[in-house]
């Protein structure tokens, strides 16, 4: 599947990738992941960092150039479904353990970012979720009401209240702390290098084309090795299409940009991650020179048009909202690109066991909060492997897949 295309802006913003080795043997390890994106390397740092196992990390492309090289590399424990409509959709219990689930997720990715070799330019932001329309400012009374309720921090703005903070005034707006945003592909290149230096051995390049279940695990081939594991964790994203069908997901693509740096990018401006509520929404945030990204107009097609014209005109629309809601800016496009994302079938996460095949898990964070799902992943599935239980597997579960 082709992930992505037009002008990505994180991969220029580092050229120093460690040139990892394909498979040219036949090895053996305790876990082979499968996957060396967000996912794949975040499972592959917790093993490593976190327990005795021997790790193997395989890519068929090199780390971090599929689905994380365009992300927009934004953190928050709110997803895109409000957490007052997954408490009608799962019950309280569940669905209040969830949002606390993501933001206990998103501590764990402040402190491995800031116990990183080198900076990934992790930071702490403000996020602000504003109503799109006056009939949404209703959804946005019982989001507050609900949040507040178990503790989230988040604050309601009234639009006297937004107009005072920004150049822009709506309905109705929610502030949340505790969210954040990060240079994702320097962030997987660096888990990876850190992962490296904990034993995790990273092999690129090399696709896995054949895998059989035997007695005591499983024997994965290449194009030119053999790997045997005791378990073997699938974090490829949005890469198989037969594998998103039989989970019930669907696959997407959405454009974004990347302005050049704004020397008159206000320093408030900074501090804030912006999205609304309409679907499909709006999204911006800024960048450690001063950038803005933004991205939206999501459609209903899996891979990014070859085009180049499309993804340009599309940028350029996302350039004239920026205008829309920051007047005091002349923004200039310097990279625009389209890109390939996936939403599970009830808005949660695949992480865990495949029911039917013991030792092979799956850690792939559909949706809107991507990353933070992938660490809750980590998490989930190294005390699977490691305890035989995590008090969360039963959210997330394989089985509740449509077709397996």
């Amino acid at each position: 599947m082709n992930l992505h295309n037009g002008q990505l802006f994180w991969p220029s913003t580092y050229t120093d990738e460690i040139q990892y080795q394909s498979l040219e043997e036949n090895i053996s390890c305790d876990v082979l992941i499968v996957g060396g994106g967000m996912s794949g390397a975040l499972c592959g740092y917790t093993l490593g960092k976190e327990t005795e196992l021997d790790v193997v990390i395989i890519d068929r492309r090199k780390p971090g150039y599929g689905s994380s090289s365009a992300t927009t590399g934004l953190f928050q424990f709110s997803c895109d479904k409000m957490l007052h409509e997954l408490i009608e959709q799962k019950g309280e219990q569940d669905a209040v353990y969830f949002y606390q689930l993501c933001q206990n997720a998103l501590e764990n990715l402040k402190k491995i970012a800031e116990n990183l070799s080198d900076d990934p330019e992790f930071r702490e932001q403000k996020s602000l979720y504003y109503a799109s329309t006056a009939e949404d400012a209703d959804k946005l009374v019982r989001e507050y009401e609900a949040l507040k309720k178990y503790d989230f921090p988040v604050e309601y703005l009234e639009p006297q209240e937004i107009a005072s903070r920004f150049p822009f005034s709506k309905p109705a707006a929610l502030v949340t702390s505790g969210a954040a945003d990060v240079n994702p592909y320097k962030f997987v290149q660096f888990l990876l290098k850190d992962a490296k230096d904990a034993g995790v051995r990273m092999y690129e390049e090399t696709p896995l084309l054949r895998k059989t279940k035997t007695v005591h695990g499983f024997t994965c081939e290449s194009e030119n090795g053999t790997i045997q594991a005791r378990y073997i964790i699938f974090a490829t994203g949005y890469e198989n299409d037969f594998l998103v069908q039989q989970l019930g997901a669907e696959l997407k693509r959405s454009y974004a940009i990347a302005t050049e740096p704004l020397p008159s990018l206000k320093t408030c401006y900074k501090e804030w991650m912006i999205w609304e509520t309409k679907r499909p929404y709006l999204y911006m945030r800024t960048t450690k020179d001063g950038r803005i990204i933004a991205g939206g107009l999501d459609e209903d097609q899996p891979e990014a048009p070859l085009n180049d014209g499309i993804i340009e005109e599309r940028g350029e629309r996302i350039v004239q909202k920026i205008m829309e809601h920051l007047p005091d800016l002349s923004p200039v496009t310097s990279h625009s690109w389209c890109a390939t994302f996936g939403e599970s079938h009830d808005g949660l996460p695949y992480i865990g066991e495949h029911p039917n095949r013991l030792g092979e898990y799956y850690c792939l964070g559909f949706g809107g909060n991507g990353t933070v799902y992938s660490m809750l992943g980590a998490e989930v599935i190294k005390d699977l492997i490691t305890k035989g239980f995590h008090p969360a597997s039963r959210l997330f579960t394989i089985a509740r897949a449509v077709s397996l």
